[in-house]
């Protein structure tokens, strides 16, 4: 038996996340570690310039005045000053507060008051405006720090600090001078009284329904979680000098756990994407070795993927088509079968190559996580030579409680095993529970909220599922998302939708059928695909126009029908509706995780769906 990786054996002794960030900064020191393209270029810092940032900056935020669990809001997108301020925040004794950039007024006021946050560290100046506009009435919020340099408008009681001052020791900003060193010293000194049962984050969940709650991460929920992945990392994939490609926001507890914390956990360098548009480049430039990604972006990436093998002729569909049936088999079985393996070596040779050269070419595993993957999805990116890993979690648990791994067996139907620090029973009712010190400490001021999660020190999931005879859980649906029909039967809208969106002609798809007689769906159709109907049958080159034409709605019609045949009676969309428009963030009929927000889009589009059972 191997000896297990001296970074992972170490971190179960961490007391808490500061002092592992400074002990990977003295082991690595000079070497690069977080990275962003500025000027035309990817620029890196050095794991010791970070670490004189981070405590310089913390011992700048207690200069203001900040006390011990003073909580520090945190409104930007993903770059490396995110995670120093993060990192700094912590340092200093005090809460991070991290918040979604596509908040409006209305959600930052929200949570500025709800969290009691004194200080907010804001990005630029267009994320500040709607920031600014709640401070102004949240009567907790004293002072605002930008990264990027902000105009001080008359802004009442706040006080504007510049983020370039507080993190290089400048005179002005301290009644005395201060230098890294110094400040480095009152960092340890204040870590020493931190323990992992210390309050590191308060992390507000995206709020698929109702207002967002803010869920207490302490230092060891995190922790266990790092330790638990990591020894996944090490074990299965050789852990080595890894890459991690940062996109999905790190306001999400997946990616602040997933794409911050475990890098730093096994010394691995972080690059920070540029945006969606320009994620395929970025990939491609980084060449990442781990991606941490939601089953919406790999959906995405599957549809483009297959319409560019398409294009290339009717012998790279041939393999394509192979690959998806030896790797259905080889699931099934657990290895390759004999007569599988020549075709399998071709088909290594020919098309497998190319699909990975569009990821970089070196990675190791996709993490899939933050909403269900479906199976096809999966077994399509391990049939064209990826390793897929679908996790598991939500934020009320570190967020990471079970994720599939090589050495268990992957199934893309399950979730895979618990981790380690991961205690998991299923209920009389279906229910997942969940135990272990990744389990928060409850709702930030929400007592009521808090019992009903947290039973007798059982975290109650929410979500319905069993274990197989393999030890790896399989989720089967959302207790409070479970459709039940007008005659008692349950269907799950996840796996309807999912199959939905699988086809080329469908973008989104929202389900509804509670106490109804059956099911219908709201469509909002691949934009693509309907551009080059359009062209096809002399149709307007205009979305809001196709709606119209019965011709386009039986288009429609027969990819709704192509998924109908895989489903039961009760399951099949008998009646549709299209969509005005994607849903989307900026309409707020998406979570920034990429999740449909089932009430938003009923209080838009109740009328429409009501009237498919009048039709």
């Amino acid at each position: 038996m191997s000896l297990p990786h001296p970074r992972v054996a170490a971190l179960a002794a961490m007391p808490n996340l500061v002092s592992l960030f400074l002990a990977r900064a003295d082991e690595l020191g000079e070497a690069p570690f977080l990275s962003a393209r500025r000027d035309g270029r990817w620029q890196s810092l050095s794991w010791a310039q970070v670490a004189d940032q981070v405590c310089l900056l913390a011992q700048s935020l207690r200069a203001l005045g900040l006390n011990p669990g003073d909580r520090v809001a945190l409104v930007s997108e993903n770059r490396p000053e995110w995670c120093i301020a993060d990192i700094a925040i912590m340092a200093a004794g005090l809460v991070t507060v991290p918040t979604y950039t596509t908040n409006t007024e209305r959600d930052h006021l929200h949570i500025l008051e709800n969290s009691g946050a004194r200080a907010i560290i804001v990005s630029n100046p267009k994320l500040a405006q709607p920031v600014l506009a709640a401070a102004l009435h949240a009567p907790c919020a004293e002072h605002i720090i930008g990264i990027d340099p902000l105009r001080q408008q008359q802004a009442g009681t706040l006080a504007f600090h510049d983020w370039a001052s507080l993190t290089q020791g400048d005179p002005t900003a301290f009644p005395t001078s201060l230098d890294a060193k110094t400040a480095r010293a009152h960092v340890e000194q204040r870590m020493a009284g931190i323990g992992r049962e210390d309050l590191a984050c308060i992390i507000y969940t995206s709020g698929t329904g109702g207002s967002p709650r803010g869920v207490r991460q302490h230092h060891g929920a995190i922790l266990s979680n790092v330790a638990d992945a990591a020894t996944i990392l090490a074990e299965d994939f050789a852990l080595g000098d890894e890459q991690f490609l940062s996109f999905l926001p790190l306001s999400h507890a997946y990616e602040h756990t997933g794409g911050q914390w475990l890098p730093i956990g096994v010394g691995a360098r972080i690059a920070y994407a540029e945006s969606l548009e320009k994620l395929a480049s970025n990939i491609e430039e980084v060449r990442p070795t781990i991606m941490v990604v939601v089953p919406r972006l790999f959906e995405v990436l599957r549809m483009r993927i297959i319409k560019q093998i398409e294009k290339q002729g009717r012998f790279p569909v041939w393999l394509m088509d192979r690959a998806l049936a030896i790797a259905a088999r080889r699931q099934d079985s657990g290895h390759t079968r004999l007569l599988d393996r020549p075709l399998d070596a071709l088909i290594e040779r020919t098309l497998r190559p190319k699909v990975r050269a569009r990821f970089g070419g070196r990675i190791k595993a996709l993490v899939s996580g933050g909403a269900p993957l479906n199976p096809d999805v999966g077994l399509f990116f391990e049939a064209m030579g990826l390793t897929m890993l679908q996790g598991y979690g939500q934020t009320e648990a570190g967020p990471v409680i079970a994720c599939n791994r090589p050495a268990a067996g992957i199934r893309m139907d399950t979730v895979g095993p618990p981790l380690a620090g991961a205690e998991v029973v299923i209920a009389d009712d279906g229910e997942i529970l969940v135990r272990g010190e990744l389990v928060m400490h409850g709702y930030w001021h929400n007592d009521a909220e808090t019992a009903r999660a947290i039973r007798d020190g059982w975290l109650h999931t929410g979500d319905i599922g069993h274990i197989d005879d393999h030890g790896r859980i399989k989720i089967t649906d959302r207790k409070k998302d479970m459709i039940v029909n007008d005659k008692g039967d349950n269907v799950s809208p996840q796996k309807v939708e999912g199959m939905l969106t699988l086809q080329p002609e469908i973008a989104q798809a929202m389900v509804s059928g509670d106490r109804r007689p059956y099911i219908v769906g709201l469509i909002v159709p691949d934009a693509e695909w309907a551009m080059e109907w359009s062209v096809e049958n002399d149709a307007p080159h205009d979305l809001a126009a196709l709606h119209q034409l019965p011709a386009f709605r039986a288009a429609v019609r027969v990819a709704v029908d192509r998924v109908n045949q895989n489903l039961s009676v009760i399951e099949r969309v008998r009646q549709f509706a299209l969509a005005d428009e994607p849903f989307a963030i900026a309409n707020e009929e998406l979570t920034p995780s990429l999740k449909i927000r089932r009430h938003k889009i009923r209080e838009r589009y109740g009328a429409r769906i009501d009237a498919l059972y009048k039709s």
